[in-house]
């Protein structure tokens, strides 16, 4: 808040310092991506012109008093946009730190159900091995090995949602569905955000080449005629 005004200051792709996504959209760009932020409800028309849709932790009320929590109404419109080829991604977070309820009404569409628990939990720096994820033959990850993921919640999975990543224990904490003519993508923590992609892992973490696969899957998922 500045001035006595609210104002937005995470996970944005304009924000270069730690909390934002100015990394990861950069990316996006270098392969040719436009982006843009969308302020209003995510109808089928307002997504109209709109391949890929991110939505990241959404606020709990300890965050926001005025939360815009996702609605059955949201959900249909959503899953009628993946349905038609739209490219949806889901980041939640550890269940203290995100709203889940609403969040499961969308995640509910297309099998897949944010659990309220704590998988990878990082006490602090000196700790780095327990957000290690291991990859190997991964379809979405093809030139990522090992990757950090700290305190995230995990995924219930149902109909033909698939995991895309696994936890040390086998919990899914990633996963993938195709919809219609779409995909969605879902992760339980906003992970690639500037914090873990600007070189301050050690040096065998490989956030910063998980975000240029993912990136790369995203837009390889999205229809020629959506392009």
């Amino acid at each position: 808040m500045a001035g006595g005004i609210s104002s937005r200051y995470h996970y944005l792709w304009t924000d270069k310092a730690n909390s934002g996504f100015s990394i990861w959209g950069e990316i996006f760009k270098k392969q040719g991506a436009s982006l843009d932020t969308l302020g209003v409800a995510p109808t089928a028309k307002n997504l109209s012109t709109s391949s890929i849709y991110i939505i990241v932790d959404p606020d709990t009320k300890k965050e926001n008093p005025n939360p815009n929590y996702i609605n059955t109404k949201d959900a249909d419109q959503l899953a009628q946009w993946v349905k038609a080829g739209g490219v949806l991604v889901l980041m939640a977070n550890d269940s203290a730190n995100v709203e889940l309820p609403h969040f499961n009404i969308l995640a509910g569409r297309f099998g897949m159900h944010f659990n309220d628990d704590l998988q990878n939990h990082v006490i602090d720096d000196s700790h780095f091995n327990d957000g290690a994820i291991l990859i190997s033959n991964n379809p979405i990850f093809k030139n990522t090995k090992k990757v950090f993921l700290k305190d995230v919640c995990s995924i219930g999975l149902s109909g033909n949602a698939k995991p895309a990543l696994l936890a040390t224990n086998g919990t899914v904490i990633a996963a993938v569905t195709k919809f219609g003519k779409g995909t969605v993508f879902v992760v339980g923590d906003p992970w690639l955000y500037n914090e873990y992609v600007n070189g301050r892992l050690p040096a065998d973490y490989e956030n910063d080449k998980a975000a240029i696969d993912l990136a790369k899957w995203l837009l390889s998922q999205v229809p020629a005629g959506k392009k």
